[in-house]
């Protein structure tokens, strides 16, 4: 069964497009992770349908997969196929002040291209890891911007398998939520509308944020990210800070020294000892202060 499903999905991608086997810490910015079963990488909408299509045929599990910036993969990996919405995916427009895009472009690539043609109101996003599918999905954010500012429409495949547009007021856009979570769609193409502005400005801001992050965050370790949502009238990393767990560690993972709403991995971290980390810092919050860290970060082939 193995061999007819791994010979089905070279049908539908294209032989040098399916591997067995795949590493995923190859593929996350934790640098952690087991193998994929299958690991998979469509060029557009039409092979996206065709694979979960498949998968579902075959009750074989997947799981969409942009850069890996906020996933967490089990030591064990995923029994399943990990269908990777980015290199293939690249194609980027811009017309007048409209950026159209697959959704495997970097969000960061995005910023600096809407900083070639003079448009503003896309600084936020030079410095966040993810894709443009991921960042919709999630409503990515920094520095007192969102994409929900600049969002004008999505391509999906919604979990009807249809391929369909839905306009930005449609998605019920919030803080790290959308309808494309709850619906379990998969953004294939995003259009951005932007504000004109002056490049060398645009360029100055860029570069403010960009030392704003290397002076606060962890950048020079591999990391998902922040790891805690935002508790409502709290900042995690304050709460993480404050009960005294700033370099608190577990094997080689670890509360960033540099900022504590960042767990780290100082090299040889594994998933478990990042989970354990986790379930520690919260549990020591929830009896310090009554609350409950939500984590950020996604979760792939655990129980």
């Amino acid at each position: 069964m193995r061999e007819e499903i791994f010979k089905k999905f070279q049908k539908i991608l294209g032989e040098d497009q399916v591997i067995y086997g795949e590493p995923m810490s190859r593929h996350t910015t934790f640098r952690i992770g087991g193998p994929a079963d299958y690991f998979l990488t469509p060029a557009g909408a039409e092979e996206i349908r065709d694979v979960i299509a498949y998968c579902r045929e075959v009750e074989l599990p997947y799981f969409i997969l942009g850069n890996g910036s906020n996933l967490l993969v089990s030591d064990e990996g995923f029994r399943g196929a990990v269908i990777q919405v980015d290199h293939r995916m690249q194609e980027i427009t811009v017309e007048g002040r409209a950026i159209r895009a697959q959704a495997g472009v970097l969000l960061s690539k995005a910023a600096a291209v809407a900083r070639d043609h003079s448009l503003t109101g896309l600084e936020f996003a030079s410095g966040i890891p993810g894709t443009l599918g991921g960042g919709v999905s999630m409503n990515a954010g920094a520095y007192g911007g969102e994409l929900k500012d600049v969002l004008v429409r999505v391509r999906v495949v919604d979990r009807d398998l249809q391929i369909r547009d839905i306009e930005a007021g449609d998605l019920d856009l919030g803080y790290r939520h959308s309808r494309i979570q709850d619906e379990e769609m998969v953004v294939t193409d995003v259009t951005l509308e932007l504000m004109e502005g002056r490049m060398e400005e645009i360029s100055s801001r860029m570069n403010e944020l960009r030392e704003a992050r290397t002076s606060k965050q962890p950048l020079e370790f591999p990391s998902a990210g922040s790891t805690f949502k935002r508790p409502e009238g709290y900042f995690a990393g304050k709460l993480i800070m404050d009960a005294g767990l700033k370099g608190f560690r577990v094997g080689d993972a670890q509360v960033s020294e540099k900022h504590c709403g960042f767990v780290i991995n100082r090299g040889a971290a594994t998933a478990k000892d990042v989970c354990t980390l986790i379930e520690s810092v919260q549990e020591k919050i929830r009896e310090k202060d009554g609350v409950l860290l939500e984590p950020e970060i996604r979760f792939l082939g655990f129980d």
